[in-house]
């Protein structure tokens, strides 16, 4: 029997996404509370709980986009054509809350302000446009042969914009839950009064989402509820409700690393609800990752790469957390 190397791929680009998710979605969820506070020490702690580290988060995204190109060309292809306006959108707004996170430190007083606004805005059309491409890509696409042969805008639905609202919502508690952690005093108690409703609102968008998705999509629908299929995936919903039962409660009385414990563990349940729909297609709705797989020598060559770098990139981000581990205080850390 030999080496699955699709599926191999499959699984570093969906680990590689999630790991941006999971890193860069704290950091711009900074950037999405930010209109919520508006004390300027406040703001400014905010921003170094993770000025160390931002942007090494990104390194994941490049790693996945690479990844994509390596081992599965042909959906390389058909995503960036198909998503080129929502993804240069992406692009834009990392760039623009880049220089805003650098600029708001050194600007005078009578220009902070625009660099704050630039920060945010930049993390709501980054954040935006990333739920677009996710609603984009569950909805699927049109494909002739090897070729995307969809419209500049098919993207642009109904339920991509609901997906883009909702990835707001998702970061934003990652963002909370960070600065419980990272935080203290006046700024943690307000993270802490934020995280509530938020996680209240994730419920509601993950069940939303959740109906939505098989009541257009047949064969979604036949993923989940057909047997033994529905007796396999039905912890799933259930532990997302029993996450944001024991958010609730803790939220009431842990101030450190447990909030936001949770907030990771509803993403990872939302991660896992998204692949159980569309495995194994890698350009839904019906191309495989077999089928827009690249020749078995590239990826076999690429994939000795791949595991050389990524315990090296495991390696470095785990060690710049550690050094930088514990809270932050007012007037402390980035200069």
């Amino acid at each position: 029997m030999g080496i699955d190397l699709p599926l191999i791929w499959a699984g570093i680009i969906g680990f590689g996404l999630m790991m941006y998710v999971v890193m860069d979605g704290f950091d711009l969820g900074i950037g999405i509370l930010f209109p919520f506070v508006q004390d300027r020490t406040d703001r400014d702690t905010m921003v170094n709980t993770v000025a160390p580290v931002w942007d090494g988060n990104e390194t994941w995204l490049v790693l996945g986009g690479a990844g994509l190109l390596a081992a599965f060309p042909l959906a390389y292809s058909v995503l960036l054509s198909a998503l080129y306006l929502p993804l240069v959108t992406m692009l834009a707004g990392l760039i623009w809350r880049g220089v805003g996170f650098e600029f708001r430190f050194k600007a005078d007083e009578s220009h902070k302000w625009f660099w704050d606004h630039a920060f945010a805005w930049g993390s709501y059309i980054a954040t935006f446009s990333q739920g677009v491409c996710l609603g984009a890509f569950i909805n699927g696409f049109t494909v002739t042969g090897p070729s995307y042969d969809g419209g500049a805008l098919e993207f642009l639905t109904p339920f991509s914009i609901f997906t883009g609202l909702s990835l707001l919502v998702a970061y934003a508690l990652l963002g909370a839950t960070w600065l419980i952690m990272k935080t203290e005093g006046n700024l943690q108690a307000r993270m802490v009064a934020l995280a509530r409703p938020i996680t209240l609102a994730l419920l509601v968008v993950i069940g939303l989402v959740s109906l939505w998705t098989p009541l257009v999509h047949e064969e979604v629908a036949q993923r989940w509820f057909t047997l033994p299929n529905l007796f396999f995936f039905a912890p799933i919903p259930v532990l997302v409700l029993g996450t944001v039962a024991l958010m609730l409660k803790v939220l009431q009385r842990e101030t450190h690393a447990a909030p936001f414990l949770l907030a990771l563990a509803l993403l990872f349940f939302g991660y896992s609800g998204l692949a159980i729909s569309l495995y194994p297609n890698i350009i839904p709705p019906s191309v495989s990752i077999w089928d827009a797989a690249a020749p078995a020598e590239s990826m076999g060559f690429t994939l000795v790469g791949a595991l050389f770098i990524i315990p090296i990139i495991l390696a470095y981000t785990a060690w710049s957390y550690y050094v930088f581990r514990g809270k932050v205080k007012a007037g402390e850390g980035y200069h």
